[in-house]
């Protein structure tokens, strides 16, 4: 109730769009609604519910911890010891852990998207992690754009990236990762970060497009058209780079 009692107007992506996609089980649902696939998963707000969650999906798990950066904690979990340990630890950082199935040796993409107030939308850059699904992408090497995908894959992970980004209201940046089967194209959307990261900046210089400029300018209320690439001064910034 602060921002209203201090008549305080978010600009850029409404908190309902951000909380939706940092709370874990309402970012499942939210999914679950536009038919977009992701990690069997169940939350979890104390080790008790951690464990019974574990069991029911099976070890190996991976854990993950809701409302934090960087992942905090998350990793593969094999037994119920370690569970127990690695949860009471992420407990006292954040409120909520998610247990999910454990997509060992699935490949790990990224998409960067942007959109402005019109519904004008594009990703941006993909990415790929020379790591499987198990090692965190922030300890991981990244290249851009992405290596391994065939073209009807890039246009399926593409179309569920803007989906996304149009259900939960981003205006500016945002980002999200997918777990690809590299036997069969099978896909999971693993997160969606409602504003840039740090890959966002890997991104902007992997692709020549200044995404954290457009994304302060775009929740300003300017749309992509009417915004100039800063960077090769002849292009608007709506525009997917080559």
């Amino acid at each position: 109730g602060v921002l209203k009692k201090y008549k305080v107007r978010v600009m850029g992506t409404p908190l309902e769009g951000i909380r939706a996609t940092e709370d874990r089980d309402l970012f499942r649902d939210a999914l679950e609604s536009l038919d977009i696939l992701t990690p069997k998963s169940i939350s979890a707000t104390t080790v008790d519910a951690a464990l019974k969650a574990a069991e029911k999906i099976g070890y190996p798990i991976m854990l993950r911890s809701g409302f934090s950066l960087g992942g905090l904690g998350s990793g593969k979990i094999v037994n119920p010891g370690e569970l127990k340990e690695r949860v009471t630890e992420v407990l006292n950082a954040t409120p909520q852990v998610l247990i999910e199935e454990y997509l060992t040796g699935w490949k790990e993409f990224e998409y960067e998207i942007v959109r402005d107030m019109n519904d004008n939308a594009l990703t941006i850059c993909n990415m790929e992690n020379l790591d499987p699904m198990g090692v965190h992408t922030g300890e991981s090497i990244v290249v851009a754009p992405a290596q391994t995908l065939s073209n009807s894959e890039h246009q399926k992970l593409r179309n569920i990236a803007l989906k996304a980004a149009r259900h939960f209201g981003i205006i500016g940046e945002c980002n999200i990762q997918y777990a690809v089967n590299p036997k069969n194209g099978d896909y999971r959307v693993i997160e969606m970060n409602a504003r840039l990261s740090r890959s966002s900046a890997l991104a902007s210089k992997a692709t020549g497009y200044p995404l954290a400029f457009v994304a302060a300018k775009l929740a300003l209320g300017k749309t992509l058209p009417e915004l100039k690439n800063s960077i090769t001064q002849k292009t608007c910034a709506f525009f997917e780079p080559a």
